[in-house]
C-alpha cells in the first residue's frame, strides 16, 4: 500500500488531539488512513481503505478537539475548507445554524508517483481527457500526477487552476507533487471560471488542469478554453458517462443534447421517428475516464462518437484497463447498453429539456403524439394547466379520462412548456419514476384539444353546443389578430364539420378562408380580403 511521506502524516498528526495521535501511532493505523471524522458528541472515525474504525475507547469528540484541530490549521475559505501549509491535507468543516464548526473532515493528501501509468499514453497525447468518478476514489491525486508528468517529463507550460488548494496544497508555494507546474489559486470558488479564463488569457499555457467543473459557468469556461487549442484535463463527479448525459449541467463537457425534428424522407433514410436526440457541439473533453477504482479504469477514447451512439440507443464499446500489483496493464473491451435506449425517437416526452439547461422549444414538436404501441389512457395528472378547461373537453366529447390529484396513480402528466422548463422536484421525481409527461406550448383549450385528440385516437367530431362555442371564441380571437396587422391566422385543425362552420363564419366577418393540410390535421386559415384602390 502506498504511503504518505513522513513528514506530511506527521504535519497533519501534530494538527489532531493527542489522545487520538496516541492511538493512531501505538496501532500503525497510518499506511492507508484516508480521512478522519470529528463530529461533536460522537466517536471519532477512521477511515481507511478496505475499512472504517470507530475509536469508541477515546470518547466522543468534545469542542475542545475541535478547536484544537482549527485553531492549529489555515483559514477556511468560502468552501468550508482549509489546509496545512505546504502539504496536501484537506480539512473540511460542518457548520451548525449559528456558523459555529460543529464537525470536520480530515482528509489525508497523498502525492504518488506511478498513479497515471495506466492512462499516460492518453495524457502526453496533447487531447483534453475528463477524469469521471465518485468522490474519495483517486481523482486529484491523479491529476497532480498528470500535472507533474506533462511538466517535467514532456516539458510543457502547465498551469493548475487549484480552488481549493486541494491539487498543490495549501500556502503560497505549491507542493512537490505537481513538478514544475505552476499553480493558480482561486479567492472564492464562485469564480473558478473567470480564473480559468485568466489563466488562458494571461500566462500562455499549453495544458490545463481543474479539479472538480461542477457548474454551468465553468462548463462554458472550459468549452472556451478547448476551443482555443490548450488541452485541457479536468475531474467531474460521476460513475460513468451516462451521468453526464443526463446531467443538465454537465452535458454541455460532452457536446450537449438538443432534440432534432427531421424532414419526412430523412426520417426515412434514417429509420427513426421524425423527432430524434441529437449532440450539439463538439465535446470539450476528445477522451473521458471512468476511474472505477485505485487500479481499474474504463475508457472512451472518441467522445463524439461515444455520445452519437448512445442517443441512437446503440450499445457502445469501452476499453477497460486493470493494472495488477507488477504494474502490468492488462486491457479488454466491453459493450455497454445506452443509459436512453430507445428513448432516442421522443415518445411522448421531451429528453433533450432533461439533458440541457439552453431549452428552446420548437412549434412542431411542442405537442407530442403517441405511437402505435401505447394503450388507452385513463388517468391525467394536470400539472400548470388549468383542470377547468381540460374537464371541459373531457365531457364536450365524453372522454374515458379522469384527472387525478396524486402524481403516483397517473399515466401521463399535462404540463405547459413555461413549467416543464422550470424542472420542478415533482417533474424530476416522476419522470425518474417512468411517468410520461406531455408538453403544451401554452395553457389554451386549443392545445388541450389536441392533446387528446392524439391521446385517444378519437375523432373529436362531436357537434355539441360546447364546441360550437370553443370555435366561436377562437374565431372571433382570429378576427381580431387579423384587424390589428396579422395577414393572416392559422386556426385549430378540426372536423369537415367544424371547418364548414368556420368558413361560414369567415364569411360574415367579410374574411377569405381556405382549408389547408390533411385529415385528422387539416385546419382554416383566415386571411383578409385585398381592397381596391382608384387612384
Amino acid at each position: 500500500m502506498v504511503k504518505a511521506s513522513d513528514n506530511d502524516i506527521h504535519s497533519l498528526f501534530s494538527k489532531l488531539p493527542s489522545r487520538l495521535v496516541s492511538l493512531l501511532t501505538s496501532n500503525n493505523y497510518s499506511g492507508d488512513l484516508l480521512e478522519i471524522i470529528l463530529d461533536l458528541g460522537r466517536d471519532p472515525e477512521a477511515r481507511f481503505s478496505e475499512e472504517t474504525v470507530v475509536f469508541t475507547s477515546l470518547g466522543a469528540t468534545t469542542e475542545s478537539d475541535i478547536q484544537h484541530v482549527v485553531s492549529n490549521i489555515g483559514e477556511f475559505g468560502d468552501d468550508n475548507r482549509a489546509g496545512i501549509e505546504r502539504t496536501l491535507h484537506r480539512i473540511s468543516a460542518f457548520r451548525n445554524r449559528k456558523n459555529r464548526i460543529v464537525g470536520l473532515t480530515i482528509r489525508v493528501g497523498r502525492s504518488v508517483q506511478g498513479t497515471i501509468k495506466i492512462i499516460e499514453d492518453l495524457v502526453v497525447q496533447g487531447k483534453s481527457i475528463l477524469l469521471l468518478g465518485k468522490p474519495g476514489v483517486g481523482k486529484t491525486t491523479m491529476l497532480r500526477e498528470v500535472a507533474r508528468v506533462l511538466a517535467d517529463d514532456t516539458d510543457k507550460r502547465v498551469v493548475v487552476v487549484d480552488t481549493s488548494n486541494e491539487i498543490a496544497g495549501d500556502g503560497d508555494i505549491p507542493h512537490p507533487g505537481i513538478g514544475r507546474s505552476r499553480r493558480m489559486q482561486v479567492p472564492t470558488p464562485l469564480l473558478q471560471h473567470s480564473v480559468m479564463i485568466e489563466a488562458v488569457e494571461n500566462h500562455m499555457p499549453e495544458v490545463i488542469i481543474i479539479d472538480e467543473i461542477g457548474t454551468e459557468l465553468e462548463t462554458n469556461a472550459a468549452r472556451t478554453i478547448a476551443e482555443r487549442g490548450v488541452q485541457l484535463i479536468a475531474t467531474a463527479h460521476g460513475n460513468t458517462i451516462d451521468n453526464l448525459v443526463l446531467n443538465p449541467t454537465l452535458s454541455d463537457l460532452i457536446g450537449g443534447i438538443q432534440s432534432v425534428t427531421l424532414g419526412d424522407i430523412e426520417a426515412k433514410n434514417r429509420k427513426t421517428q421524425k423527432t430524434v436526440l441529437e449532440r450539439r457541439n463538439p465535446p470539450t473533453f476528445d477522451i473521458l475516464v471512468e476511474i472505477q477504482d485505485w487500479h481499474q479504469v474504463a475508457i472512451h477514447n472518441d467522445v463524439s462518437l461515444v455520445v452519437d451512439k448512445m442517443l441512437l440507443g446503440n450499445e457502445t464499446a469501452i476499453e477497460i484497463r486493470s493494472m495488477n500489483q507488477s504494474g502490468q496493464i492488462n486491457r479488454s473491451e466491453l459493450l455497454r447498453k445506452s443509459p436512453l435506449g430507445n428513448r432516442s425517437a421522443i415518445k411522448g416526452t421531451r429528453p433533450s429539456d432533461l439533458y440541457s439547461n439552453n431549452y428552446q422549444a420548437k412549434p412542431e414538436i411542442e405537442m407530442q403524439k403517441l405511437t402505435e404501441d401505447q394503450h388507452e389512457i385513463k388517468k391525467v395528472f394536470p400539472y400548470g394547466v388549468n383542470k377547468g378547461k381540460i374537464e371541459q373537453v373531457i365531457k364536450s366529447y365524453n372522454l374515458p379520462i379522469s384527472i387525478v390529484s396524486n402524481v403516483d396513480e397517473t399515466d401521463y402528466i399535462l404540463t405547459t412548456k413555461n413549467f416543464y422548463r422550470r424542472r420542478t422536484k415533482l417533474l424530476r421525481d416522476a419522470e425518474i419514476k417512468g411517468k410520461t409527461v406531455y408538453v403544451l406550448r401554452r395553457n389554451a383549450l386549443s392545445q388541450i384539444h389536441q392533446f387528446f385528440k392524439s391521446l385517444t385516437k378519437i375523432k373529436l367530431n362531436n357537434k355539441s353546443s360546447k364546441d360550437l362555442n370553443i370555435v366561436v371564441n377562437e374565431m372571433e380571437k382570429a378576427v381580431k389578430n387579423l384587424n390589428q396587422g396579422e395577414s393572416y391566422s392559422e386556426l385549430d385543425p378540426q372536423s369537415s364539420y367544424i371547418r364548414r362552420i368556420q368558413h361560414q363564419i369567415a364569411e360574415q366577418y367579410g374574411l377569405e378562408s381556405s382549408s389547408n393540410g390533411v385529415d385528422p390535421d387539416r385546419k382554416v386559415v383566415l386571411y383578409k380580403r385585398p381592397t381596391h384602390r382608384k387612384l
